[in-house]
């Protein structure tokens, strides 16, 4: 059976060759005569593929060398309560920019561990813009500003790093990390699952500055204190082998491609490509105001909602997949990572062009 192509938002599309790879490598790693599935986390071979992932990866970041970087369980829902568990050290509040779904779920979490202030909210226009930050209302004793810097629902992506001064910016990047070049040194803690643009899901990565690992609430699990899994190397307990394993895999497929400065042209020609057709006429509806319009996920609608089911069957029948939008706000959204061709895009902007012609 061909191939489709895939618009999940997650899990999601991977390289075909590195899913190939994988597919080879499945019963003898390296002539180890077994696969990474059955490795142990601390024998010398899956030892060398965590190293090699961890140095790729810093590699294609520039990660300084002052940050940790850790590969964790348990996805971004997770983080949003080991981030408080961290990085309050000793304060009582934290800053949170409500963008959309995963803003909320992330506040929502924090409240059980602190005090949470709203600095600003996008939801007075139901999520379809980024609140400039001259509008923010930071508090002067948080104990850090979080952002979600790409909601995989509403799809909305900054296109600029919020200054935070001293207070230190930590950001959920799980649907745009690895998409585009990141100054790291701008936030004190990056984190996302990894199930979008990484590998498949069940792998979480932190990257993490020195200095604010080390001050974790007396109640934190050893599972989630920064400091103990840095300290163990990320291997506390078990962590997800196989997810690593591919993982490190898509980190070579990037550095192969050109690195993120690639990527991000690749990214940002095929995000040109849909988001040109839709804002040719009205006959599917873009929601996001343009200057804040995700790369990686790009919601739309038809004007006419009784044409949804069948606009969705006949991507099906043209080999396209995944691409009902979530049902917190229905319509259609199409998620275009790192691993989807462009011809994935151009075939899906000719069956828009056809469906309208059809119907409109």
């Amino acid at each position: 059976m061909a191939r489709v192509f895939n618009f999940s938002a997650g899990p999601a599309v991977l390289p075909e060759t590195v899913l190939q790879q994988a597919a080879a490598e499945m019963l003898d790693w390296h002539g180890s005569g077994m696969s990474v599935m059955e490795m142990s986390h601390r024998g010398k071979e899956f030892v060398s593929i965590h190293a090699e992932a961890e140095q790729d990866l810093r590699e294609l970041l520039a990660v300084p060398a002052n940050y940790k970087v850790l590969f964790l369980q348990g996805g971004a829902i997770a983080e949003n309560a080991i981030v408080p568990m961290n990085l309050l050290r000793g304060r009582n509040s934290a800053d949170y920019v409500n963008t959309g779904e995963w803003s909320k779920k992330s506040i929502k979490e924090a409240k059980k561990y602190c005090s949470v202030n709203v600095a600003a909210s996008s939801e007075d226009r139901k999520f379809t813009y980024i609140p400039p930050q001259q509008s923010w209302k930071l508090s002067a004793d948080a104990g850090y500003v979080h952002i979600c810097s790409n909601e995989t629902i509403g799809g909305l992506e900054y296109h600029w790093v919020p200054d935070t001064g001293a207070v230190p910016l930590v950001a959920d990047m799980s649907s745009h990390l690895l998409s585009r070049p990141v100054d790291v040194a701008r936030y004190g803690l990056i984190y996302g699952g990894a199930q979008k643009n990484i590998g498949p899901a069940g792998l979480t990565l932190v990257i993490v500055r020195d200095d604010l690992i080390g001050q974790a609430a007396a109640f934190t699990p050893s599972a989630f204190d920064y400091k103990q899994q840095a300290d163990a190397d990320s291997m506390l307990n078990t962590p997800p082998t196989y997810a690593i394993y591919v993982a490190g895999l898509v980190f070579k497929w990037l550095k192969a491609q050109g690195g993120l400065a690639e990527i991000e042209r690749r990214n940002i020609a095929k995000a040109k490509l849909l988001y040109d057709y839709l804002d040719e006429g009205n006959f599917f509806l873009s929601p996001v105001e343009p200057r804040d319009r995700s790369r990686m996920n790009v919601p739309f609608k038809l004007r006419n909602e009784a044409l949804d089911e069948e606009f969705l069957k006949g991507a099906r029948a043209h080999g396209m997949v995944q691409l009902k939008g979530h049902r917190s706000v229905g319509g259609m959204r199409a998620s275009i990572y790192n691993a989807m061709p462009v011809d994935g895009v151009q075939q899906l902007v000719a069956y828009m062009r056809e469906f309208e012609n059809k119907h409109g």
